[in-house]
């Protein structure tokens, strides 16, 4: 099978437990989170098994999903949760606070490097959003996340792939940008 994400993942190598019911009764297996996202995550588990289609994946905080199985190769499985995309409350269990705080600064890097590729400042990036320079200013800095809709908005308005600003490369290569008049010519 074949993995097809919803989301970019992030790397957390967090230990969990599976969970799920077997022949005997309740089989719990314990798991590395390699990575995890919104809507799924992919595990390391100490030997080859063979899982059923749903199981429980179980934080060490305790948070619990249930999980469809997406594939599996060998000791590695990929999983897509059962409830669609986790909640915020959710996600901010699923990864540490350190985790999150890598994530947003490499984000905000990210929407920097894009944003001064296409030669667009602050201020007009801020304009089309509708937010505030100064909101734009702390994102790209790593001091807030970016709300999914504005980042895809984002993406679309930088001629890149919400893909390359979430998990890109430490920089974007982007082609040069074409010379504009104005702004509102290429971000409307």
């Amino acid at each position: 099978m074949s993995e097809l994400r919803a989301a970019t993942r992030q790397t957390t190598a967090r230990t969990g437990i599976i969970e799920f019911d077997g022949a005997r009764g309740s089989v719990s297996i314990p798991c590395t989170i390699a990575d995890v996202s919104c809507t799924g995550a992919r595990l390391r588990l100490d030997w080859s098994l063979a899982f059923p289609k749903e199981a429980t994946l179980v934080f060490a905080n305790g948070l619990r999903k249930v999980c469809r199985i997406a594939w599996q190769k060998r000791r590695l499985l990929g999983v897509t949760f059962a409830d669609g995309v986790a909640s915020a409350d959710e996600q901010a269990l699923m990864m540490t606070e350190e985790e999150q705080v890598l994530h947003r600064r490499h984000i905000g890097t990210q929407v920097k490097g894009a944003r001064e590729a296409r030669g667009y400042t602050v201020a007009q990036i801020a304009n089309h959003v509708g937010v505030s320079p100064e909101f734009i200013s702390r994102a790209e800095n790593g001091e807030i996340s970016i709300p999914l809709h504005q980042l895809t908005h984002m993406a679309d308005l930088l001629l890149v792939d919400l893909d390359s600003l979430v998990a890109g490369p430490a920089s974007i290569a982007l082609p040069p940008a074409e010379p504009h008049a104005s702004a509102g010519a290429l971000l409307c």
